[in-house]
Formats: structure tokens, sequence, C-alpha cells
């Protein structure tokens, strides 16, 4: 018999542990994933695209991309942190008077997946609070911070009602990057699906985590861009798809 010695025990048990937390993290994180129950991506029309903005409202930026939108005659889905609702209800209203769907973004945009299960709760309720105070009727899509869900945060998510939705296009806007690298990370992923069969939910950020204020302008440009260049394809919000 072999003697198996105790750095090489160890060793494997380091190495099964690293593969449980690399499924873990990929269930969790990974936009597409449906291990931990089902989310809303995307359809299966490839020229169906939805525009989607996180982390708003967010004044000068949010203002200047209802504009753009106006101006090419596109509906898009807003996902609004709570405690920024609570702060700029008018805008929130002239949001979905435009004509947008508005959903969840938690109240403090906390990482979800290590969040304890009755403060994720308290996240999604307050905010849907919030949004439904200042518009006067139901909310009913959410989605989590940086993608991050446990089995227990979608089913308090639809506990409320609320449909978890996720992305399959990225703008990775939220780094310092020009109008034209942001279009060219989202057709990346539009490629991608379509070479699937599969619509694009484009990711994108009318604002940010840290406070009203961030900077986004780029992103609005990112926008334009794209609904200039962009050709038989239908603009759509996410509720299009269930």
């Amino acid at each position: 018999m072999l003697a198996v010695s105790a750095s090489a025990i160890a060793g494997s048990a380091a190495a099964a542990l690293g593969l449980a937390a690399g499924g873990y993290a990929y269930a969790g994180m990974w936009p597409t994933s449906q291990i931990f129950g089902r989310t809303l991506v995307a359809g299966r029309d490839p020229n169906e695209y939805a525009l989607t903005y996180d982390d708003g409202p967010n004044d000068a930026c949010t203002e200047r991309l209802l504009e753009v939108l106006a101006a090419q005659n596109t509906r898009a889905t807003f996902f609004m942190i709570g405690r920024f609702v609570r702060e700029r209800g008018e805008l929130v209203r002239k949001v979905r008077a435009a004509g947008h769907l508005v959903g969840n973004h938690t109240f403090t945009h906390p990482v979800l997946l290590w969040t304890a299960p009755k403060k994720a709760q308290q996240e999604l309720a307050a905010t849907n609070a919030a949004l439904e105070d200042a518009l006067g009727e139901k909310v009913s899509y959410f989605r989590p911070p940086h993608g991050a869900r446990r089995p227990d945060v979608l089913r308090s998510a639809r506990e409320l009602g609320l449909t978890p939705v996720l992305w399959n296009a990225m703008g990775y806007d939220w780094r310092p990057v020009t109008a034209a690298e942001i279009v060219g990370n989202l057709e990346k992923g539009i490629r991608k699906n379509r070479a699937a069969g599969r619509g694009s939910n484009l990711l994108l950020h009318d604002g940010g985590q840290a406070g009203i204020g961030q900077n986004r302008m780029a992103s609005v440009e990112a926008t334009n861009l794209l609904l200039k260049s962009a050709q038989g394809v239908r603009f759509v919000t996410v509720d299009a798809w269930g």
C-alpha cells in the first residue's frame, strides 16, 4: 500500500475547495448562469436588443440620455438604486413618463451573494417601496448588482413580485473608456449572441453606486452612436421577453 503524505492530502483538499468556490462564484455571478434559479436574460430573436441602464437616477446623465432615446424613438429599461430614487423622485417620474421601464437595483447596491438573507430581502423591499412611492405603480423587474444572486435572493425577489434580469452583453462603461470603446465592447457581445441565435440584453450605466453625480456621458454618447448605426434591429424593454 502506498503511503499518502499529509501535504498531498492537504493539497487535494485545497484543490477541491478551490473548485467548489469557483463553481459557487460561477453559479452566483456569471450573468447567463441558471444554476441557482431562473433569471431573464434575453429573447430568441437575434434582431431584438434591450438597452438597460443601471445605478441611476443621476441628474445630468439621465436627463441627457432621455433626450438621446427620445430623438431615436427608443424605449429602454432603467434599474435604479433605491437611495437615489428617494432623492430624485421627480427624475424617476420623468423616466417613466417618457415610456421607459423602471426596475429595482437594490437600495444600497450590495453584493447580494455575500449579504445576509434578511438584509438582502430588505434591500429589495425598500427599493420597491421607494419606486412605488415615486411612481404610484407596481415594480416588476429586478437586476442584482454585479449580477450576484443566491437561491434565497431569487426566492425573495419572486415573493416581492420581481422577475430577476441579468444581461448577455456589457459595455464595461464603469471603466475610464471612450464611447467608441463602449460600443465596441457591446458589439463583441452582440456578435456572440447572434451566433447563438439570441437577442442582446445590453448592460450600460447612467449612474454610479458611489453617489449621484457620477460622469456617465461616455455611456450616453455610446448609446447615441449605437442607435444611429443599428439597422434592422428592434429595441425593446425587458418585459418583451418575460
